[in-house]
């Protein structure tokens, strides 16, 4: 499963906050193809993980997604332009 650091965490809980008014609506981790993540608005399916912040679940991974995101991590940049979400792969 994908290591999500605290500042992600809080940052994917201000993003579901501001831009989904849906309350089972989450933040899902999407495999776009060709290496390429996303985020998508979804509801929680059966067999997905789920990351929590102060109880909330911020974001949800299908199962076969989260097996393959062992040792990647979750974390945030501040750039010029604002927070951004970033993914790391230990080496």
């Amino acid at each position: 499963m994908i290591r999500v650091t605290e500042r992600a965490r809080q940052e994917l809980k201000r993003i579901l906050s501001e831009k989904v008014d849906w309350p089972e609506a989450r933040l899902r981790l999407l495999d776009r193809g060709q290496g390429k993540l996303g985020l998508g608005i979804d509801i929680e399916l059966p067999g997905d993980r789920a990351v929590k912040y102060k109880g909330t679940k911020v974001l949800i991974v299908e199962a076969g997604l989260a097996s393959n995101l062992k040792g990647v991590t979750l974390d945030v940049d501040d750039t010029a332009e604002g927070i951004e979400l970033v993914l790391s792969e230990k080496s």
